[in-house]
């Protein structure tokens, strides 16, 4: 290259996320290429920039120190770009931006500590990257209405707009609406600026053709933002979480528009009810539905959504422990959505009849995790064993199972490669490694913790005084016909998991792996 390597840092390198450092491997390679032959000479420059395209930022940081082409490469083929946004950046704001003056992406992120950029800082920004497609402000306290009025003028192919803490309020976020006519994706989170609630935000004509998610996060007045979702009629995805507020009318609303669009809903903590489920169930074509922490939606709402929106393929309930949700609204599921690939149940007070209509029909279900449910025990865990054939990943936290339930997925879900049991206090940490020797490939992830010190004597007696074993074939269980009102859980645990007695043989085995006389016979399993 015929060029110093420099291991001197940017006098900007403090307003980066993270400051290169030379690691020894670089040093090495730039100190056996310094006065020798410059094996990349030969290399155009768009040659090197797409190799640097395949490191990370920590090794591009890195390999920028090497030479100056190797600084000036990284530079311009840089698109991303992540700075500390507080006020001392301003006058090193040319500089950054001479260098790395093809970013498409910007983050400017501000602890609370510190005072933010202002802005005048905000325009030369924009001034300077008019070609941003997505920017993420971070604690910008000190951008006001007119600094993101002019940042919307200069910056029109913005697509993604991502903003939390800050303080401008609904006319800068108009003034995006209004100017950024490709905006898809937008995020607002703790805006401290429209806390009074007096201007509405949207429609703009633009908004309405372009946007495809809106995301709306602890706002106080976060019911000022539905003109904008009421009239993005090519909305996809609807995010409301920690929003004050009655949303019951704001989603009436948008399911008499039947947007045959929208395909994904989030509702954390919010006012909102049966009424708004069963409104949002006009929309079809839903195939992602979270309903977490919402106390007031119950059964009813959710058989609505079920019987109406046949797509459904990720559901996720958090019941909040207020048993407003359970068995009739898992049935009508299991019942009209097929498809469902992903399920998780947090404080649904499920049982074995519930779960066992998702395992027979839900039969491309692949994730399911089971949370904080007192009423899931040995025997749903044994439906799901038995008839979840497509499983791949299974999650039991807090909840009623026992060692004996851990057997039965061993011998159950063909597919399964991924287990993660936490805080379930019937089950033992010997359990985890018997797992791993009956099912090698599968990835036992468990609480030991706060499992190892409990007492799993009584799983382990019931387990040997049973003696039972699990014929498998071709990866499906066959379970005979007996009547569940002949059955307590443990006998029903046994049938559906079309357990044969066979003491001797399993009876021996557990004393072996107990009393540690041969490891070679593990390999025989």
């Amino acid at each position: 290259m015929g060029q110093s390597s420099s291991t001197a840092l940017d006098p900007t390198d403090r307003f980066f996320a993270s400051p290169p450092r030379m690691s020894n491997e670089i040093v090495e390679f730039a100190e056996e290429i310094v006065g020798t032959r410059d094996y990349t000479g030969g290399l155009p420059d768009d040659c090197l920039a797409y190799i640097f395209q395949f490191l990370g930022a920590g090794d591009r940081k890195q390999c920028s120190l090497v030479c100056k082409r190797w600084l000036r490469v990284e530079g311009v083929s840089r698109y991303r770009l992540s700075l500390n946004a507080d006020n001392e950046i301003l006058p090193f704001l040319p500089l950054i931006f001479t260098r790395f003056d093809s970013v498409t992406k910007l983050s400017l992120r501000c602890d609370r500590k510190s005072v933010s950029i202002n802005d005048d800082a905000f325009v030369l920004i924009s001034i300077r990257c008019q070609n941003l497609t997505r920017l993420k402000l971070r604690g910008c306290r000190e951008i006001t209405d007119h600094g993101m009025a002019t940042f919307s003028q200069n910056c029109k192919t913005l697509k993604k707009l991502s903003c939390a803490s800050c303080s401008f309020g609904a006319k800068g976020i108009n003034s995006v609406l209004d100017h950024c006519l490709l905006l898809e994706e937008i995020s607002v989170k703790r805006l401290r600026g429209i806390r009074d609630g007096t201007q509405l935000i949207g429609p703009r004509a633009s908004a309405a053709s372009s946007l495809k998610s809106i995301c709306l996060k602890e706002l106080v007045n976060g019911q000022s933002f539905e003109p904008l979702v009421i009239g993005a009629k090519n909305l996809r995805t609807l995010k409301i979480i920690r929003c004050l507020g009655d949303w019951d009318r704001v989603l009436h609303i948008i399911g008499n528009s039947k947007n045959t669009s929208l395909n994904e809903f989030h509702l954390e903590r919010l006012q909102v009810t049966d009424i708004g489920l069963t409104a949002i169930s006009k929309c079809t074509s839903i195939e992602n539905l979270h309903i977490v922490k919402a106390p007031e939606c119950s059964n009813t709402g959710l058989v609505c959504v079920a019987q109406n929106c046949s797509l459904l393929r990720k559901l996720h309930i958090d019941g909040w422990r207020s048993n407003r949700i359970g068995d009739e609204a898992l049935i009508a599921v299991a019942k009209h959505c097929p498809n469902l690939q992903e399920l998780v149940l947090i404080g649904v007070n499920a049982t074995h009849l519930s779960l066992m209509a998702i395992a027979c029909n839900c039969s491309k279900l692949e994730r399911l995790a089971l949370c904080g449910s007192g009423t899931i025990g040995d025997a749903e865990i044994a439906c799901i064993s038995a008839k979840c054939v497509a499983l791949k990943k299974l999650c039991i936290k807090g909840c009623a199972i026992s060692d004996l339930g851990m057997e039965a997925v061993a011998w159950g879900c063909p597919n399964l490669v991924k287990i993660k049991v936490k805080k379930c206090k019937g089950v033992s940490g010997e359990v985890a490694e018997r797992l791993r020797i009956l099912r090698r490939s599968l990835i036992v992830n468990l609480d030991a913790e706060e499992i190892d010190g409990l007492d799993a004597s009584g799983s382990d007696g019931g387990l040997q005084e049973s003696g039972l074993e699990v014929p498998m074939m071709g990866g499906h269980v066959n379970v005979p016909d007996v009547s569940l009102n002949t059955l307590g859980r443990l006998s029903y645990l046994k049938v559906k998991t079309g357990l044969v007695a066979s003491r001797n043989l399993v009876a021996g085995k557990f004393r072996r792996w107990k009393n540690g006389e041969s490891s070679s016979s593990n390999d025989n399993l």
